[in-house]
């Protein structure tokens, strides 16, 4: 078992596991995603990469992933990082992967001064909630999550609003 930071070959397996995620996650036609996206996303031919993964590897084959992009907290004055998606396939959990990480990423706050590691978990997914409670994680039950996309979000941003 390995932990690695992704390289562009991993795009096909990584696309792979966000879609098993999103059947996961009751809603498997909701990944728009293309393997373009994440190209250009994790390996941008100029300038810098907006996202980062790593990669769960079982005997060469990639199992598991966490795509993750950095944060700004207004009040530590300092970067943190928004782990997007964790996904490791469900015949591989238990084996350690998904701490190792989880473990990784926490590595990557503390060398590089960080102060936060946060996610999303969908209320209902009792496994990952129990997992990542078992880890130290804590909730965050009073905020409320907000999204605005589509028709809303283009109504706001069109021009002369």
């Amino acid at each position: 078992m390995t932990i690695r930071e992704a390289t562009p070959d991993d795009v096909p397996a990584i696309l792979q596991l966000v879609r098993d995620l999103a059947t996961y996650e009751k809603e498997p036609d909701a990944v728009l995603a293309t393997e373009a996206h994440f190209t250009t996303a994790l390996f941008p031919e100029t300038g810098t990469p907006t996202t980062f993964a790593h990669v769960a590897e079982v005997d060469g084959e990639v199992v598991g992933m966490a795509v993750w992009y950095l944060t700004f907290s207004t009040w530590t004055g300092v970067n943190g990082i928004w782990l997007e998606d964790l996904y490791v396939q469900p015949e591989r959990r238990g084996s350690g992967l998904g701490r190792d990480l989880l473990a990784t990423l926490a590595a990557t706050c503390v060398e590089r001064g960080y102060q936060r590691l946060e996610w999303w978990v969908l209320n209902w997914n009792e496994p990952s909630l129990g997992f990542y409670k078992s880890l130290g994680a804590v909730p965050q039950d009073e905020w409320s999550v907000f999204r605005m996309d589509g028709d809303a979000l283009s109504s706001l941003g069109a021009p002369g609003t």
